[in-house]
């Protein structure tokens, strides 16, 4: 793969992080991690709706920043 093709991501650029909420379902103890990152909240939320349709959850993760600003 020619790596030179390729740009570098830049986190701050997805600012909608998908989670599938184990929780939910009563399935996990731990905090949910993050699987999936989005620059785009109707992409996050199709990709969210896909895999999980009845669990996941999109979280803005720009919102608390904006609010304290």
């Amino acid at each position: 793969m020619d790596s030179t093709r390729l740009a570098v991501p830049n986190p701050t650029n997805y600012r909608f992080a998908v989670f599938c909420c184990s929780y939910k379902m009563e399935l996990g103890s731990t905090p949910d991690h993050a699987l999936a990152l989005f620059a785009d909240e109707a992409m996050a939320n199709r990709y969210g709706a896909w895999m999980w349709p009845t669990t996941f959850e999109v979280v803005d993760r720009l919102a608390q920043s904006e609010t304290t600003d």
